[in-house]
């Protein structure tokens, strides 16, 4: 255990600094967006404001706690803390409380606890265990297999809720396994299948009738397009490539084109099933991607938040100034939309600083990474920057009209305990790792 002079001489002041700021103004924005003339006072626990604040000290009190501990329990505890969060994703399946059609909460009174939300911390200390061992090749076969099990594991959980949005997040963990070695090809891949995934979507809904009577869907007319596209690329390859390499070019493009495939249709399937996506998701996924308008329904949310946000201009109408954010016409404004309040009152001048100020966040992570002789700490801090970046790219793309409405929170900013103290407790553990980098080398 260590005393209270170690730990604030230990602990990276910028992160923390970083930190505070933004849970700060996380704060004040949820007082904008809920304010009422009737309920001024920003600390009023019947009101949002009220009981962030009080999350907000519970996060702080937390965090001196997990800065208490020997980093070293982290390490050997990684996989108790997986365990737990798996268990807690499976009961949430039987015994949660269904939202929106989601059983993603525990209901503990008034509160509502979100496992999937304290899942991301489990499986980046558990990644970090993993791959930080000293024999440990990213590349070997064995190495992405149980790697992959490890993220897909709680993944396939969450979408079985449905929470989509956070099953999106896990995706930033291939940004670490680049990091920790995985060859670039498989990212190009992943690339590759996001793009086919989108196309998909996109033409989803779009029918063909080449010949009078025959109807190709989409899905059909994509896969006959990858097969062409596979076909050519296996005549250029015999023509073209030494024989030396051919076998290897070969298998490569069998599995290039055999994964293209099973994208498509799972992406087909999934869409079509309505076990795995709620009405209101493909209705969300159907206005983003143009198949339908509903700009007093599904698409009412973005349309406000982008009316919000264009509305605030280059400095903003003011604190407490936002008519949209005032008199509450953009639902789950202090939610998934606390963006446009920040762009409404504060304008394009102070969504910049945000979003400057959470890439200065990102930044000094990826830093503190970098500096580290625990390859443990390295790949949790790159766990964390990326859980924070997908977090931030998926809720500015929901406010802008860029992304579906999935949920996402955005980090210190929106309203929510289980969000606030999953970032807060990353964040704790990150500096208390960091402030053992020049004793700790695993």
């Amino acid at each position: 255990m260590r005393t209270r002079s170690e730990i604030l001489g230990t602990v990276d002041r910028p992160v923390l600094f970083i930190y505070l700021t933004l849970v700060l103004l996380g704060w004040v924005n949820i007082y904008a967006a809920n304010y009422s003339i009737d309920y001024p006072n920003i600390f009023d626990t019947s009101r949002e404001y009220g009981m962030q604040f009080i999350w907000m000290c519970i996060g702080l009190v937390m965090g001196i706690g997990l800065l208490l501990f020997n980093g070293e329990f982290f390490r050997k505890n990684a996989i108790i803390f997986y365990g737990i969060v798996l268990i807690l994703l499976i009961a949430v399946l039987v015994f949660g409380r269904e939202v929106n059609g989601a059983k993603s909460w525990f209901g503990l009174g008034g509160f509502g606890i979100q496992p999937s939300e304290f899942s991301k911390i489990g499986t980046a200390l558990v990644i970090a265990s993993y791959l930080s061992d000293i024999n440990m090749k990213v590349k070997g076969t064995k190495e992405l297999l149980v790697s992959a099990l490890l993220i897909g594991i709680p993944s396939v959980l969450i979408l079985l809720q449905p929470d989509p949005g956070t099953l999106l997040v896990f995706m930033g963990f291939l940004l670490v396994m680049y990091r920790e070695g995985l060859i670039g090809n498989v990212i190009f891949l992943g690339i590759g299948l996001l793009f086919i995934a989108l196309t998909t979507l996109f033409f989803i809904k779009t029918q063909w009738e080449p010949i009078e009577g025959t109807i190709i869907g989409a899905e059909n007319f994509i896969t006959l397009g990858i097969l062409i596209a596979g076909v050519l690329s296996f005549i250029v390859i015999k023509r073209f490539v030494k024989p030396r390499f051919r076998k290897g070019n070969i298998k490569s493009l069998i599995l290039v084109v055999v994964t293209s495939l099973l994208s498509v249709w799972a992406i087909s399937f999934v869409y079509n099933s309505d076990d795995i996506l709620k009405a209101h998701h493909k209705t969300r996924i159907d206005v983003l991607f143009g198949h339908m308008e509903d700009p007093s329904g599904a698409g009412y949310n973005v349309t406000q938040s982008k009316t919000a946000i264009g509305s605030g201009g280059f400095i903003g109408k003011g604190f407490l100034q936002g008519v949209l954010t005032k008199y509450k016409y953009v639902p789950m404004q202090s939610t998934d939309f606390i963006f446009c309040t920040v762009g409404e009152e504060w304008g394009f001048v102070g969504s910049s600083l945000v979003l400057l100020l959470f890439l200065g966040l990102l930044l000094r992570i990826i830093h503190l990474a970098e500096n580290q002789r625990s390859a443990f700490t390295r790949i949790f801090a790159y766990s964390v920057a990326s859980i924070i970046f997908m977090h931030i790219l998926i809720n500015v793309g929901m406010a802008i009209g860029l992304a579906p409405v999935i949920g996402i929170p955005l980090p210190f900013f929106s309203y929510g305990g289980s969000s606030f103290l999953n970032f807060s407790a990353m964040i704790f553990i990150l500096l208390r790792l960091d402030s053992e980098r020049l004793e700790v080398f695993r």
